[in-house]
């Protein structure tokens, strides 16, 4: 079993769609480890995106996770980046293929309603900065 982070962003947080997203995770065979409604500081949300540093959108990212609160969701499951990745969908919500979270929920390139982490180094990664031990 490996773990994997997911993040519900701010605009689907204050939709409450909250238990759409969990439930298409647990019917996926996802487990759910953790899960808590939190506010990103601007120090966490830097370090979280830091890849992204210098880029134009930086600020702007930066500005939305920290507009409201997100639901941080820790979940294992044999494969589970690359099976989080599939149910996600693209970045891209217009791109996002039928029946994803990002085609179902998403609302622009930057409102696409979810984070997911990207290979299992950033999960650890992405994990420990949220939830603070990353265990």
């Amino acid at each position: 079993m490996s773990q994997t982070y997911l993040m519900i962003k701010p605009e689907l947080v204050a939709d409450q769609i909250i238990g759409e997203i969990v439930k298409m995770l647990t019917d996926n065979r996802f487990r759910v480890l953790a899960l808590e409604m939190k506010r990103l500081d601007v120090a966490q949300v830097r370090r979280f995106y830091a890849e992204h540093e210098g880029k134009p959108f930086y600020e702007d990212l930066v500005a939305y996770i920290t507009s409201g609160p997100v639901v941080a969701v820790r979940l294992e499951k044999d494969n589970a980046v690359a099976d989080l990745r599939a149910l996600v969908g693209a970045t891209d919500p217009g791109a996002a293929a039928p029946g994803t979270i990002r085609y179902l929920y998403g609302r622009s390139l930057q409102n696409n309603g979810v984070h997911a982490s990207d290979s299992d180094a950033s999960a650890l990664r992405e994990l420990a900065i949220v939830f603070g031990d990353g265990t």
